[in-house]
């Protein structure tokens, strides 16, 4: 499947607010439906199934461009299934990577030898009518045709993978995880997840003590950090050069199945409108703050004479499944088994992975939610969200393990579109002045975090992958990367002392899977196209060619699956268009000020 871990919501540094209490009972995840345990004996049996699969299926290695279309069918069925039972376990059990590495790279050829076929030889083999259904994977691995090398180097990449990005990897993700940052006025240091939290409290003393706090914490990892980002900054040009990639965005963009046009037109659109979003918003609450411009630890503050209200686990269920059932039942039946079959985690627990997603596992089995709720309204944002993601992958399990996964920057769409329509119902009730007031502007503030934030963070992985080619950057262009892009994308009115600097250090997803955050603006701009559509009733049947598109997985692509609505990516005028609801909102904010 293109996209394992659909989301992860962690990288808006706009942290949940502080515990809650009285939230209900917070349901837990039921694991058993993929294995009963880390000692499950199903574990040991699958992995000897696929040692003995795997061993019958290398037969064909070397003997691809022999196979008749009946038997190329046979061998693409075949190679769906092994990969589904090696897709369970690392789902259930990601601690043997090494093992199912190793298994993998055995099947590594399979798809390799696909990609050599000659053009008309590959048609004669997808002849066969049960072959028509593999169509989007294989015409989806003829992408990355041109891309591809020898089976040994192939084969020498993955191998090197696990002792080189990997260890790097693991490298940043354990120095951060030992991050302890010491916070003003609290007795002992605290987790970087936990200062992080502090941003978004309702007291200025605690924000400032936590946001210093953090910057220092961060300035005194930032050398070994920008030692790892220069290696695996290298790492990806040499293996970019390697496959003939133009550009460092480019590996990305093809894996995202979408055109190099596409994403500089969607990075155009943004960066346009820096100043009629962000820069705008931004002086609008440094005005509400009674202040004349904001500190940058006021950014994400809560707004003033906002009442803080916990929100039971009960209420949140409620409200996201009725803002699903308004708009589609099928839809909101769908979310009703997550709730009912034990598919959500939701407890904020010591030592849970911090943030939010939905994981698909395997079509066979049933996504998993992973939630850490806190009765904030913008958990309840993120349930709906997540859900979205849920019912999305529910929906397209049919087209099986190959062929059901979409790209990251159409897996957005129905999370998105899911907090939308939670959003405009709870807009819709709301009349009470201020409390629309704080809810307007909590959703803008999601959708600069979501759109403008990630162009920036964007814009900064592109300058800094650019400059690599050049030799090492040292910590200090780093650091004035990083502050020069924040001014630009955030505006006048934010104020940044000087040990925000170090804040670029802990973005993951510029380690973890470089150029992913784009994804983010690409699917909250696809997504305010779409729901404008919807809202102005501009192309009839709505709800059934929306069902459609989330059942086609990654059937079609993203121009056949918005032709319906009359709406094409290409087009610069859609990315502006993504960006005027923003703008709108900002628009009645300012009327209500």
């Amino acid at each position: 499947m293109t996209n394992p871990v659909t989301d992860r919501r962690v990288l808006k540094d706009e942290p949940a607010s502080g515990a809650a209490v009285n939230l209900g009972d917070l349901p837990a995840w039921k694991l058993s439906d993929l294995y009963a345990g880390p000692d499950d004996p199903a574990i040991a049996a699958d992995f000897t199934q696929l040692d003995t699969r795997i061993a019958a299926f290398e037969k064909h290695r070397g003997k691809v461009a022999d196979l008749s279309s009946a038997a190329f069918f046979a061998a693409i069925a075949e190679y769906e299934a092994i990969s589904e039972i090696t897709g369970k376990i690392g789902r259930f059990y990601q601690n043997i990577s090494d093992r199912l590495t190793v298994l993998g790279g055995r099947l590594l050829f399979f798809p390799l030898e696909i990609n050599r076929l000659e053009d008309d030889v590959l048609a004669q083999k997808m002849s066969d009518v049960r072959a028509r259904h593999y169509h989007p994977w294989v015409r989806d691995l003829r992408i990355s045709r041109k891309h591809e090398l020898s089976d040994d180097l192939e084969k020498l990449f993955l191998d090197k993978s696990t002792t080189s990005r990997t260890s790097w990897v693991r490298l940043f993700d354990e120095t951060l995880a030992g991050v302890r940052v010491t916070v003003e006025g609290e007795a002992a240091p605290m987790t970087l997840t936990a200062a992080l939290n502090r941003l978004s409290d309702t007291d200025e003393t605690k924000r400032r003590a936590a946001a210093k706090g953090i910057g220092a914490a961060l300035g005194e990892k930032a050398q070994l950090i920008t030692l790892i980002t220069n290696v695996l900054a290298k790492d990806k040009s040499t293996e970019d050069e390697w496959r003939k990639f133009a550009r460092p965005v480019s590996s990305r963009n093809l894996a995202n199945l979408v055109e190099d046009e596409v994403v500089d037109a969607l990075v155009s659109a943004v960066k346009g409108a820096y100043k009629d979003t962000a820069h705008r918003y931004y002086a609008l609450k440094a005005k509400w703050m009674g202040k004349s411009h904001l500190e940058y630890w006021d950014r994400n503050a809560p707004l003033p004479a906002t009442a803080k209200r916990d929100i039971p686990w009960g209420e949140a269920k409620s409200t996201v499944l009725d803002a699903y059932n308004k708009f589609s039942p099928k839809i909101a039946g769908i979310a009703q088994d997550f709730f009912d079959k034990n598919w959500i985690d939701a407890p904020a627990r010591p030592g849970k992975a911090s943030g939010a997603f939905s994981h698909p596992t395997v079509p066979s089995a049933h996504p998993y939610i992973l939630l850490n709720y806190l009765g904030s309204p913008r958990d309840v944002a993120t349930l709906a969200h997540e859900l979205g993601h849920g019912v999305h992958q529910v929906l397209a399990a049919p087209q099986g393990y190959l062929v059901s996964g979409t790209p990251l920057t159409l897996a957005e769409t129905a999370s998105v579109f899911g907090e939308m329509l939670t959003f405009q119902s709870l807009l819709a009730q709301e009349t009470r002045p201020a409390e629309r007031r704080a809810l307007l502007a909590g959703k803008v503030e999601d959708m600069l975090n979501t759109v403008v934030r990630q162009i920036a963070f964007h814009e900064f992985e592109r300058q800094v992958h650019d400059e690599r080619k050049n030799g090492e950057l040292s910590m200090e262009r780093l650091c004035e990367l990083w502050m020069g892009i924040q001014g630009d994308s955030l505006g006048p009115k934010i104020r940044f002392d000087d040990e925000y600097k170090y804040y670029w250090a802990y973005i993951s997803h510029f380690l973890h899977v470089p150029f992913y955050v784009y994804a983010y603006a690409f699917g909250d701009c696809l997504v305010n196209a779409l729901y404008n559509v919807y809202a102005t009733k501009a192309v009839p049947d709505f709800e059934a060619k929306y069902l459609d598109m989330l059942a086609a997985g990654g059937k079609l692509r993203h121009k056949e699956l918005l032709a319906p609505f009359g709406l094409d990516a290409t087009d610069p005028g859609f990315w502006r268009r993504g960006m005027k609801t923003i703008e709108g909102f900002i628009d009645e904010l300012e009327k209500m000020s």
